[in-house]
């Protein structure tokens, strides 16, 4: 695939040549995902794979009267390649359409006005990638990944609309581990590359690693005041778009936010929730070309403002969609931060456990907003404001009405951003900004 410029071009001719080709009664979107990535695999400190990756695929959707049909095919941005391949694909669609059932709940393209958004960056020079990232690691088995590069999101429908957004970033995903396979995980990412904060980021990790070393303690279950770092919160707030902050789930009953509908009840005055499209981490328009506000208040000061909605949910249920995606999950979100400085953490902790990371988590009861889960990587047992030795991994299960409502303490006066790392089918946009949350009596059951 070619420069971000050529690509542009080309999604634009094949879309101008498949939108002319739309008939009276049709109506059509195309949307375009693609990236121009290199990934860098280390293991032990070592190079074990590195590669460039240009990638992109075109997704048409095809209204045709009551029918709606869609279809993904592949982009290389080769234009020749690429209109052959959107008329067939718009050929396959027109044959599949009539076969298909009414849907009572179809969205017609709008043209509610473009944008374009391109964020240019510092990346790390390709060859040097290795050498910068291995030199403050020597000596330790570091393993993880870098990838970094282009990543594009395009939209246009047949009523005139046309999106356009493109950005440059890096993530380094890694771990430290010791010789007993204990590990400390670490996420390190931005746009311009900074080497002095790299260097400062895996000191932090280092700081934790050394404790490792000490003999672990099991901690038996009950509730113990917890600390739960950035990446702990990150994770929490990513449950929400799973049958939480959607007004589709709210309105089947499904939302573990139901009680803050229906029982008018709150979380802590400390909890402000938005979805916050400035930073430009991802596209504010969604599968459709619609567009989300810069800025969309949730949860303010514990009380539940909006859900996300939908144009289909809008449509079913007499709302107003407010340029939700088709899942209604968080895009862009954000808790704002609160008083706690970060030297001041282990001091308010005093006696309890400081989780860096959970994984595995779950809804236990999901009407009850109740999660379950595990600790992970670097968490520890701390005493008087010092911590004393890493933990036994420890089942947990707690609700967010106490995470986030009566039991939270305090929340950190500094923000992190947790980037998604995935990279499945390809390289994802956007993560969370979060800071850091003090929670009493968090219930560890295992």
């Amino acid at each position: 695939m070619s420069t971000i410029d050529q690509i542009n071009s080309v999604f634009q001719t094949v879309s101008d040549t498949i939108l002319n080709k739309i008939k009276e009664g049709e109506a059509l979107t195309l949307e375009l995902a693609a990236e121009r990535s290199q990934f860098t695999r280390f293991n032990n400190a070592k190079v074990r794979q590195s590669g460039l990756v240009n990638d992109g695929y075109l997704g048409l959707r095809l209204i045709s009267g009551s029918k709606t049909a869609s279809r993904t095919v592949p982009f290389t941005g080769d234009l020749t390649i690429d209109a052959k391949t959107a008329r067939e694909a718009l050929e396959k669609l027109r044959e599949e359409t009539p076969q298909l059932p009414d849907d009572p709940f179809i969205i017609l393209p709008q043209n509610q006005g473009g944008s374009y958004a391109m964020y240019d960056a510092k990346l790390l020079p390709e060859t040097e990638v290795a050498e910068i990232i291995l030199s403050p690691v020597k000596g330790l088995d570091f393993t993880g990944l870098y990838s970094a590069g282009d990543i594009i999101r395009a939209n246009r429908n047949s009523a005139g609309q046309s999106h356009w957004f493109s950005t440059r970033n890096y993530i380094v995903d890694y771990s430290l581990i010791t010789p007993q396979e204990k590990m400390v995980k670490g996420i390190f990412a931005g746009s311009d590359w900074d080497e002095a904060a790299w260097k400062k980021n895996i000191e932090n990790a280092k700081e934790q690693f050394q404790y490792l070393s000490l003999p672990p303690k099991t901690v038996p279950r009950g509730k113990y005041r917890s600390y739960l770092a950035p990446a702990a919160v990150a994770d929490l707030l990513n449950m929400l778009s799973w049958d939480g902050i959607s007004e589709n789930a709210m309105q089947q009953g499904n939302s573990a936010l139901l009680k803050m509908r229906r029982d008018n009840k709150r979380w802590s005055y400390r909890f402000t929730l938005r979805e916050n499209f400035t930073a430009g981490l991802v596209p504010c328009f969604n599968e459709l070309g619609e567009t989300a506000p810069e800025i969309l208040p949730l949860i303010v000061e514990g009380e539940l403002q909006n859900t996300l909605i939908s144009s289909r949910s809008a449509k079913e249920y007499g709302k107003e969609a407010n340029g939700a995606s088709g899942n209604e999950g968080l895009r862009s979100p954000e808790i704002l931060p609160g008083n706690l400085p970060r030297e001041e953490i282990l001091k308010a902790l005093d006696t309890g456990l400081y989780l860096s990371n959970l994984h595995y988590l779950n809804w236990s009861d999901n009407a009850g907003g109740r999660i379950t889960g595990m600790t992970r990587y670097a968490c520890f047992w701390v005493e008087n404001g010092k911590i004393v030795a890493p933990i036994e991994n420890m089942r947990w299960d707690e609700t967010l009405y106490h995470i986030f409502g009566d039991k939270l303490m305090a929340l950190t006066d500094f923000q992190e951003l947790v980037p998604e790392t995935s990279s499945y089918n390809m390289r994802s946009l956007g993560g969370t900004v979060v800071p850091g949350a003090l929670v009493e009596d968090f219930s560890f059951t295992l």
